[in-house]
């Protein structure tokens, strides 16, 4: 008896192990590049760690002072004992399942999903009830991988490096990299004491403290595991260890860190959210991209108008939540013929006269204040200039001067009393009365005035949960998947409208809805220098065609500044707006040539893989330095500089693909740009702080 291989699956240029301990009758899931093995399991000091894992209420809790850090590795998984394993596949999918059961009567599946040519895995978790009574689920995550690292006997000190991306408002995916040593997760001289380092957010902006994304380096082997959860509510990851081998696990938010349970009827079944997983040689920047190629797809099957990637106008930065009819006309006659696809109308539309739009929203009767004559005008104005009108709703929220405020029937509680922050309340979504309203108010004024875009925002959390189940963490998750199948219905309603995922900037970027949405609102950092450095960080979560990046435009601009902002927008989507009244011939020349190039980058924006350069920041708010994006794909690229303030270095470069030679096609500056390739780089030369470049290379046949 031991532990045993029970399989190996080839996976592309992945390989999936499933290891059995025959006595315990634990299975563990271990990932690894194709081309690479283990080390024997006997070189490590090293108990199963289970793919399964959850916990059950009135199961034993785990011990080695677990309480409070983990509820992995719980009396439920030991009392999970594995069934067998079945293989589904085809030419589109191949799709690992191994079946768990307990002596109750609970059964579990683990599924692992790969799609034929894909660089990445799915995992997901079903529990079912084939028990005589109702059980309740305080924990199950939705992926476990175990085994790290498995190149290196006994272990393995200096070997692993945990990467997580910290977000909060307007500085959105900034990279956090430890040392497992610095975090306390290397086994003690006695193998006892369990490690944990469990984090995530709890509440409604899945993107509110850190990113649903994790990784693990094994930086003397050069292999990267990565995974990345599909979750719009309270979520968790979890780097656990115990003895020699790591774990990475993450799924929805436990019951000790999101207050979540979930009880399950006899013949009932619960299943998780989809995680994504892959595994590679390569660093977090090349490996990341592997897992943001799970979004490729709903991309491509996206609508007609966006496969160009086109270039679009919010009026927002130019009326600041006060837009009229007299100001958009005024903003069209500016921007018309500039080669603009879009024209979103964003929020204050509806605002009450003399309140302010951040507590107006809700009940979105058009302002007669700002559109006398209704929106009919304005709409027909954005189209005769050429271009698809789009408007602001936020949605799932109610401001405390709109009449729905008093709604309280349909509104969100939590221990009874209405849920309420400073300014906001928020519909209960599970409410068939809410969709009505919300049919009537959001997709009836879309219909009316046949808008082909729609910016969705959200501009607070419900935080831990709301009442209406079996725990707050229940409810959250609840109205927040009728949340997303709110949207899903305004797709079916309108079809091919072009859905743009925005909540105070970059709060909801996680998978499951940018597969819905062709873009989302970066970040609310509107006219900051910082923009470049959020907007490249992005590109190890989202695809840079769905990031949608503004150009704040203002009068006092010099064509340098001009230029700084409109070449951050080529990390992603450029979306203009600002003081487009009374620009100048030079200043517009500027804007202008920015479109042209980005026009001519767009298709290596569209497809293409990333590269990082430049002065590590420990600022984002007073930036030191420079940074240089390079973006290629197998027959040209580009590259994004921009220098900020202090010293700079004598030569700004980006090392070129070794994949073939390169010349320099074309560039974009505020003025004439100084590069050359030399020995395999690509050099800008500038010595002036707070300025940008871009350059556009082809490969050479």
């Amino acid at each position: 008896m031991g532990v045993t291989l029970m399989n190996s699956y080839v996976l592309g240029d992945m390989k999936a192990l499933y290891f059995l301990d025959e006595e315990k009758r634990l299975a563990e899931l271990m990932l690894l590049p194709e081309d690479m093995e283990p080390v024997s399991w006997h070189e490590k000091r090293q108990e199963t760690d289970s793919l399964l894992q959850l916990k059950l209420e009135g199961d034993v809790y785990t011990g080695a002072y677990a309480g409070g850090k983990t509820m992995r590795q719980s009396g439920s998984v030991q009392r999970m004992k594995y069934q067998r394993q079945e293989t589904k596949e085809d030419l589109s999918q191949k799709e690992i399942v191994i079946f768990f059961r307990d002596d109750r009567g609970y059964e579990a599946e683990h599924h692992l999903v790969w799609k034929s040519g894909q660089p990445f895995l799915e995992s997901f978790v079903v529990f079912q009830n084939h028990g005589e009574g109702c059980c309740c689920l305080q924990m199950l995550e939705s992926f476990s991988i175990g085994g790290l690292t498995p190149f290196a006997a006994g272990d393995a000190p200096e070997h692993l490096v945990l990467h997580r991306l910290r977000s909060d408002w307007s500085m959105e995916g900034r990279l956090e990299s430890d040392p497992f040593e610095k975090l306390n997760l290397e086994p003690s001289w006695a193998g006892h004491g369990v490690r944990c380092e469990r984090f995530g957010q709890a509440g409604s902006m899945a993107v509110n403290h850190f990113f649903p994304w994790m990784m693990a380096e094994d930086r003397k082997n050069n292999v990267v595991w990565g995974a990345m959860l599909a979750h719009n509510a309270s979520w968790q990851m979890e780097a656990y260890r115990k003895d020699d081998s790591a774990s990475l696990s993450g799924g929805l938010a436990d019951y000790d860190f999101g207050h979540w349970k979930k009880e399950i009827l006899p013949g009932e079944s619960f299943q998780t959210p989809t995680a994504i997983l892959t595994v590679a040689k390569g660093t977090v920047d090349s490996v990341s991209q592997r897992m943001t190629a799970a979004m490729d797809s709903a991309c491509e099957q996206g609508p007609e108008c966006e496969q160009e990637l086109p270039v679009m106008f919010n009026e927002y930065c130019t009326t600041w939540g006060c837009p009229s009819h007299e100001n958009i006309v005024r903003t069209l006659e500016k921007v018309k013929g500039k080669g603009l696809k879009y024209f979103v109308i964003d929020c204050g539309w509806f605002k009450r006269e003399g309140i302010h739009w951040d507590i107006s929203m809700g009940d979105y009767h058009i302002s007669r204040e700002l559109f006398p004559g209704g929106l009919e005008q304005t709409v027909e104005a954005i189209r005769q200039a050429g271009m698809i009108p789009g408007i602001w709703f936020e949605i799932d929220n109610v401001g405390c001067a709109a009449d729905a405020w008093n709604e309280t029937e349909h509104l969100l509680h939590r221990d009874g009393a209405v849920l309420e922050t400073s300014a906001r309340r928020f519909w209960d979504m599970r409410d068939p009365w809410v969709w009505d309203y919300l049919k009537e108010r959001v997709i009836g004024t879309l219909k009316g005035y046949g808008f082909g875009y729609m910016k969705m925002d959200y501009n607070d959390t419900i935080g831990t949960g709301c009442d209406g189940a079996e725990s707050l963490g229940e409810g959250l998750r609840q109205n927040m998947e009728q949340s997303r199948s709110f949207v899903e219905m305004v797709k079916e309603e309108i079809p091919g409208i072009v859905l743009e995922n925005c909540s105070s900037g970059g709060s909801k970027m996680e998978p499951s809805m940018m597969n819905l949405c062709s873009m989302a609102s970066f970040s609310d950092a509107h006219e900051c220098p910082e923009i470049p450095v959020i907007a490249a960080n992005l590109h190890r979560v989202i695809l840079p065609r769905q990031s949608q990046i503004w150009a704040v435009i203002r009068e006092s601009d010099t064509c340098q500044r001009i230029a700084y902002s409109v070449a951050a927008t080529f990390l992603g989507r450029m979306c203009l707006s600002g003081d487009v009244w009374n620009l100048t011939e030079s200043q517009w020349k500027t804007i202008e040539d920015g479109i042209a190039f980005y026009r001519r980058i767009a298709p290596v924006i569209k497809h293409g893989s990333t590269a990082f350069f430049g002065t590590e920041q420990t600022s984002w708010r007073h930036l030191k330095g420079w940074q240089g994006i390079l973006r290629t794909n197998d027959t040209e690229g580009f590259t994004v500089f921009h220098t900020f303030g202090g010293q700079l270095p004598e030569e700004l470069w980006v090392e070129l693909p070794k994949n073939g030679a390169y010349v320099i096609a074309d560039s974009y500056s505020d003025d004439l740009v100084e590069a050359e390739i030399r020995d395999g780089k690509l050099y800008w030369h500038t010595c002036e702080n707070w300025k940008a470049a871009a350059v556009r290379i082809l490969r050479r046949k």
